[in-house]
């Protein structure tokens, strides 16, 4: 397997998890354990793969999971079912708050850290119901704050490396957005659009912006990631081998590899017989790294 980019081969996408995830997301590297934490989300399991070994471990949890990020004091803070919980290292779930449903019922789905340990993650209806969903900040104190209103699917959420921006998609708007971000307040200002993704069934999903300020985004429905430089501009394609490609995230020594999720929900039989490798994580090196993962300072 290999991808293309603007500028000739990229170097060669191999599989690194053999999984067939409902709904894998949420990849994010733990510098601590050096394993990629990941979710399947329709699974209800949190994974922990070892590059070292090639073993990949799962918990299972009560609720839909859709992303889990590392806490400072060890565990894990999960935005799961429509709220916030902790996972403590021997597989033990904690409610933080289950915030009250609103007009539809929604689940968690994507999210991310800031680098004051702030833990925002944003919801989606469960038939993706126009303007159902919110995105939502847990500061330490685990205190939740509704941060935006009238998202439809809320996911992957990154800041510039000077942390002064902050990018942002939802995805059935076919773009990424930014913000101009204060990260002593975390508080959001002046959104704006940054890329336009995708038409039709092809959406924007997760993103990482990498070391250079570039931001990485997965294309749903398109088999590929793209790469945009920071003024927006489409700067390399890279082809999946399927189709329905979720989130990406830069992991393993020197932060030099990209992992990225997949799904398998949702494809007919005759596609999944096309595409086997649909909800495996995949990696290559794409010859930039990327930056630590902030953790959860709860």
């Amino acid at each position: 397997m290999s991808g293309e980019t603007a500028d000739g081969p990229a170097a060669a996408v191999r599989v690194a998890v053999p999984a067939r995830a409902g709904l894998g997301e949420g990849p994010v590297w733990d510098a601590a354990t050096e394993r990629l934490i990941w979710v399947d989300i329709v699974g209800k399991e949190v994974h922990f793969y070892d590059p070292r070994s090639g073993n990949d471990r799962s918990v299972d949890v009560e609720q839909t999971p859709g992303v889990a990020i590392p806490r400072a004091r060890g565990g894990l803070a999960l935005a799961i079912g429509h709220g916030f919980g902790f996972l403590d290292p021997e597989g033990r779930f904690e409610w933080i708050e289950q915030l009250p449903q609103g007009r539809v019922q929604a689940r968690m789905n994507d999210g991310n850290c800031d680098s004051a340990g702030r833990f925002w993650a944003g919801t989606t209806g469960l038939a993706t119901e126009p303007d159902g969903g919110a995105l939502y900040r847990l500061d330490p104190d685990l205190t939740v704050t509704r941060m935006l209103d009238g998202v439809t699917e809320s996911n992957g959420i990154d800041w510039s490396p000077d942390d002064e921006l902050m990018y942002y998609v939802d995805s059935l708007e076919h773009r990424v957005d930014v913000f101009d971000f204060d990260l002593e307040s975390g508080s959001l200002a002046n959104r704006r659009p940054f890329a336009a993704v995708g038409e039709g069934a092809i959406v924007p999903d997760g993103l990482t912006v990498d070391a250079d300020g570039y931001v990485w985004t997965a294309i749903w429905g398109g088999s590929e990631l793209r790469r945009f430089a920071p003024d927006g501009s489409l700067e390399r394609v890279i082809a999946l081998p399927t189709r329905q490609i979720t989130s990406c995230a830069f992991g393993g020594a020197g932060l030099k590899d990209l992992y990225v999720t997949s799904a398998r929900e949702w494809l007919e039989p005759e596609i999944l017989e096309q595409e086997p490798h649909a909800g495996a994580v995949f990696v290559f090196a794409p010859g930039m790294t990327g930056r630590s993962q902030r953790t959860f300072a709860g």
